[in-house]
Order: structure tokens, then sequence, then C-alpha cells
């Protein structure tokens, strides 16, 4: 079966290598500070529902206590 060069394009993959998809729950590996504010993402945050999206940051989420933001994939690893 063929695929076209946007499916391909859109594979995201985890710390791990692992398939990343959306509505994955994935878990946080390292601190990261949020630019211009002084909050900062701890490890082991875990992280519901995520979206994948094109860019830069290609995970949209919402963090509990600090709201909708961007990650990188390669800061997560997918939850079990």
């Amino acid at each position: 079966m063929r695929t076209n060069g946007a499916e391909e394009a859109k594979l995201v993959k985890d710390s791990n290598g692992t398939v990343l998809e959306n509505g994955d729950n994935v878990t946080v590996i390292k601190d990261l500070k949020l630019k211009g504010s002084s909050q900062v993402v701890k490890v082991g945050t875990k992280v519901r529902n995520i979206r994948l999206v094109d860019g830069d940051h290609n995970i949209d989420c919402k963090v509990d206590g600090i709201g909708q933001m961007g990650l990188k994939s390669e800061f997560v690893r997918k939850a079990t």
C-alpha cells in the first residue's frame, strides 16, 4: 500500500523512537523552562491527549497548572 508524502512527513517520534499519534499520553523527560516566564515544566509531568502539528514544536497540548503550550517530541516519551 502506498502512502502519500504528507503522511510520511507528519511521522512524529518520541525520545525513544516510538511513533506518536493524536490523542496519546506522554511524559516529560527533562525540566523545561518556559520562555518569557519563571515557570518550569518539571520532569515526570504527564500530558494527556496531545495533538500533532507541523512546525518547530510538533506537539500542541494543555499542561495542568500552566495551560496551552507547544512541546518538541524529543523531550517527551509515550506513557504506557
